[in-house]
C-alpha cells in the first residue's frame, strides 16, 4: 500500500551526469531534461545563482562577483558542494510537483564513467544523498550506452561499444550483462578536444578564444578524417600581441591537425581494449562492429577513421548524445530487482 502511495507522488529518475551535458530520464516520460553541467555561484560565498543553459550563458562573461564553473571534471565530481546543488536542481525540476512529492524522495541511477575509483563512486552517492535522492544506484557508462544504443548486452557474444562524452572516451566490449574488457580516458574527450583547438590558435595565430569559441569551431569544422570538402570558418577573440578583439580564418584542415592529440587517444583505447579481447569474442565483433555513442563521438570522419584504423564495421547511434540517458531508462526497469539483490 505504502508503494503505491509513493508511485503516485515520486519517480524514478535516471541521470547522465556528464562533464559537459547532464541530461535527465524520468520513469514513464522519457528524457525531460537536457542540460550544461555549469553552475553559476556567487564570489567567495558559493551562493548558487544558476544552472545549466542559463549559467552556461554566463560562461566567459559574468562580472568579477560572479564565477560560472563546471563541477564535473574528466566525468568525476571536482567540487563536492556545487555538484549537489547541480544534482538537487536536476531532481527537483524532474519529480512531480506536489505538495506530498516533497515527503517521498526518488529512486536515482546515475551513470558513472567505468575507470573511476570507490572513493569516487562513494562522492557520487553521497552527493546525489544530499541532493534529495531516496536510493541510489550506479552504472557504469559504457553500460549504460550499449543498452541505450540497443546492443544485445544480455546475449552470449561480444557487443563494443565506445562512448566519448565531454570528459572521457569510455570503451567496452559487453557479453552476457557484463563488462568483459574495457578502457577509459580522461583526455580523449569533447574538453580535450576544445582545449587543443584553443592552444592550436593561440600558438599558430597569437589569438586567444574563449571554450565557446573553441567548441563552436569543433562542431563546425572539426574532423578526424580528411573531408571530401574541406571548410574554413571565422573565429573571433583577442589579439595577445596588441591586446585588441581580432577576427580570422581557419580552415578544417588546421582543425584536424590541432585535435591529433585527443583522436589518437581514442583510437589507443579502442585498441587497446581489442588488444585484450578472446578470439572467441573478437569473432563476434567482426560482425558486430563497434557503435560509436556521446556527444564527441558526432566528430566528423571518427567512424571512418576507427573503421580505418580496426579493419571493423563502425556505426554512430540514431541520438549518440541520449544513449546514457536512455540506458539508465531502460535500468529503471530493474530497480526493484537491484534493491532485493542488494538486500540478500
Amino acid at each position: 500500500m505504502f508503494d503505491r502511495l509513493k508511485a503516485l507522488f515520486t519517480t524514478d529518475i535516471g541521470i547522465d551526469l556528464g562533464t559537459a551535458n547532464s541530461l535527465a530520464y524520468a520513469k514513464d516520460r522519457g528524457i525531460v531534461l537536457r542540460e550544461p553541467s555549469v553552475v553559476a555561484i556567487q564570489a567567495g560565498s558559493k551562493r548558487v545563482l544558476a544552472v545549466g543553459d542559463e549559467a552556461r550563458r554566463m560562461l566567459g562573461r559574468t562580472p568579477g562577483n560572479i564565477i560560472a564553473i563546471r563541477p564535473m571534471k574528466s566525468g568525476v565530481i571536482a567540487d563536492f558542494d556545487i555538484t549537489e546543488a547541480m544534482l538537487a536542481y536536476f531532481i527537483d525540476k524532474v519529480r512531480p510537483r506536489t505538495f506530498l512529492s516533497k515527503h517521498f524522495k526518488p529512486r536515482v541511477v546515475i551513470a558513472v564513467p567505468s575507470g573511476i575509483t570507490e572513493v569516487e563512486k562513494r562522492a557520487v552517492e553521497d552527493a546525489a544523498h544530499a541532493a534529495g535522492a531516496g536510493k541510489v544506484f550506479l552504472i557504469e557508462e559504457p553500460m549504460a550506452a550499449a543498452i541505450g544504443v540497443g546492443l544485445p548486452v544480455s546475449e552470449p557474444a561480444g557487443s563494443m561499444i565506445v562512448d566519448i562524452g565531454g570528459g572521457t572516451c569510455e570503451v567496452a566490449i559487453i557479453s552476457l550483462a557484463g563488462i568483459v574488457h574495457s578502457c577509459s580516458r580522461r583526455l580523449a574527450g569533447g574538453d580535450a578536444m576544445d582545449d587543443c583547438i584553443q592552444k592550436y590558435v593561440q600558438r599558430v595565430y597569437n589569438l586567444l578564444i574563449g571554450e565557446r569559441m573553441s567548441e563552436f569551431v569543433k562542431i563546425e569544422i572539426g574532423s578526424a578524417y580528411p573531408l571530401e570538402h574541406e571548410m574554413t570558418l571565422e573565429i573571433k577573440g583577442r589579439d595577445i600581441v596588441s591586446g585588441l578583439p581580432k577576427t580570422l580564418t581557419v580552415t578544417s584542415e588546421e582543425i584536424r591537425e590541432s585535435l591529433k592529440e585527443p583522436v589518437s587517444q581514442i583510437v589507443d583505447a579502442v585498441r587497446t581494449t581489442l588488444d585484450k579481447c578472446e578470439p572467441e569474442l573478437a569473432a563476434d565483433l567482426v560482425d558486430r562492429g563497434l557503435v560509436l555513442s556521446g556527444g564527441s563521438a558526432q566528430l566528423r570522419g571518427l567512424e571512418t577513421l576507427l573503421s580505418k584504423e580496426t579493419g571493423l564495421p563502425v556505426v554512430l547511434a540514431d541520438d549518440p548524445l541520449s544513449a546514457v540517458a536512455e540506458g539508465t531508462g531502460v535500468v529503471m526497469n530493474e530497480l526493484d530487482f537491484l534493491a532485493r539483490n542488494e538486500k540478500a
